[in-house]
């Protein structure tokens, strides 16, 4: 099966990195370049690329800032580099992606003394395959939780680990199909997750962001199944608004809820530690650009919400399951 294009949808070339625009996938196919980090970083400001896009973008940025500090000193190199790493994880202050994709460019640079850009694109690299490799792992620890014919409802888009955990189930000769909500106001549910899914040969349906409630009132769903931009170690899900009310009505009709995320965050002891990001009041009057309230009425946007581990039956990890009152056990396993 051919990879879904939203699997490798930020891309390094000579002349900088260029990314999709999700913005208008899948009406248009349309690839925003960026020549520089404050380019790439204003593109992940910009909604350009989200879920682990900004993370891909991330990595393949510092070997831009790299490239533009090639002829430095090694210390005003590495000074650069630090600076835009900086400016990076500023752009998206919920998800951790970010910071790891940062981290794992810059400790490649700091092993030797060699060419700064070679050492960045090796990290790059590293960090490319590794969020694959963990991507997978996850996916397969997914489906293991999921009966032949589950009827999965899914929130946003959850990108590599969605494609990982459907690609798993193929394998195995598993037939899923899945509900998705569309996510206002960006309509990742509907523009993405959806066509992947189709994309990917699985039964689609689409429904809207209320429907959640009424869909587990039937019996018509067999899971709950969303990413998590983080996990706190306490084992509260943050993740795109709106889980928290599917989680909530989940659990009241019997519904299991399984959260994917690579590993808990140990930098968040707590919600509490998890900043929560607040986007323009705008967006949630307008609908692909299109104003859907009058000028008379004012929108708010926090973009995440956060789901207590009450809610939560399963944390599904690279390492395998975990109870969200269990997740120190992430840790306590052999680090690959």
């Amino acid at each position: 099966m051919a990879t879904p294009i939203l699997a490798d949808s930020v891309r390094l070339a000579d002349d900088g990195v260029h990314i999709l625009d999700r913005r208008v996938f899948p009406f248009e196919r349309v690839w925003v370049h960026c020549r520089t980090v404050e380019e790439v970083a204003k593109a992940i400001e910009d909604m350009v690329t989200q879920s682990s896009g900004p993370y891909f973008a991330a990595l393949w940025g510092m070997v831009l800032a790299a490239r533009a500090a090639a002829d430095l000193p090694r210390d005003e190199a590495r000074a650069a580099l630090g600076v835009a790493g900086d400016r990076l994880i500023a752009s998206r202050s919920t998800n951790n992606h970010l910071g790891k994709a940062v981290r794992a460019v810059l400790s490649e640079v700091d092993k030797d003394d060699g060419d700064v850009v070679e050492s960045a694109l090796r990290g790059a690299r590293a960090g490319d395959e590794l969020y694959r490799a963990r991507s997978r792992a996850l996916g397969e620890y997914t489906v293991d939780l999921l009966p032949d014919g589950a009827r999965v409802l899914t929130h946003c888009w959850a990108d590599l680990y969605l494609t990982e955990t459907v690609a798993a189930a193929q394998r195995r000769g598993k037939e899923l199909s899945f509900f998705c909500t569309e996510t206002r106001p960006y309509l990742q549910g509907a523009r993405l997750t959806a066509e992947t899914l189709a994309e990917m040969g699985v039964p689609t349906t689409l429904v809207t962001d209320g429907m959640g409630a009424s869909l587990f009132s039937q019996g018509l769903v067999d899971a709950l199944v969303t990413a998590a931009d983080r996990v706190s170690m306490d084992g509260h899900v943050v993740n795109k608004i709106g889980t928290l009310g599917l989680a909530v009505a989940a659990k009241a009709f019997g519904v299991p809820f399984h959260a994917q995320v690579q590993a808990p965050d140990r930098a968040a002891p707590t919600a509490a530690d998890v900043p929560i990001e607040y986007r323009d009041g705008d967006d949630v009057l307008h609908t692909l650009g299109r104003r859907t309230a009058s000028t008379r009425v004012q929108g708010l946007y926090p973009a995440f919400d956060v789901t207590p581990p009450e809610f939560v039956t399963t944390v599904v990890t690279d390492r395998g399951p975990l109870g969200p009152a269990h997740l120190n056990q992430y840790y306590e396993q052999v680090e690959p």
